[in-house]
């Protein structure tokens, strides 16, 4: 893994190779990421079995949980193939949102699509006669047909 510094505002940037942990679910650091190359899995123990989550692609973040939260991480995150990410810490994060309010806007616009994402998956398992892609934005609901 190698390391630079990307900007006064101490963000860095790093690379991970294929299959390479990034973050473990349990692990006690703040930073968020942004991917820059490459794809990130994230998965979830679920007893005995790993659940993947979800696979992200350039311009998708994560870690923004346990960054907001200071809670220890809810998922574990691998690098898919060679991964640049971009680490944010919380006081980067400030930064860049005082400068950047557009980011502020594009990270509560995803943020909000997951939590939509997410309650059509529940309604999917709590109701089997309920179609989940009827709870979902028109377009997402025409990619996943």
């Amino acid at each position: 893994m190698s390391s630079r510094t990307q900007s006064h505002a101490k963000e860095l940037e790093r690379t991970y190779g294929d299959g390479e942990s990034i973050v473990e679910e349990g692990d006690h650091s703040r930073d968020m990421f942004v991917i820059q190359t490459g794809r990130v899995r994230i998965s979830k123990k679920v007893g005995e079995r790993e659940l993947e989550l979800a696979t992200l692609e350039r311009g998708d973040f994560f870690g923004e949980m346990s960054l907001l939260e200071s809670l220890p991480r809810d998922a574990t995150a691998r690098a898919v193939g060679t991964t640049e990410l971009l680490v944010i810490s919380a006081g980067a994060l400030l930064v860049r949102m005082r400068r950047d309010p557009t980011f502020a806007f594009e990270m509560l616009h995803r943020l909000s699509g997951r939590v939509r994402l997410l309650n059509a998956r529940l309604v999917g398992l709590l109701d089997e006669r309920a179609d989940p892609l009827l709870y979902l934005p028109e377009e997402t609901r025409a990619e996943r047909r």
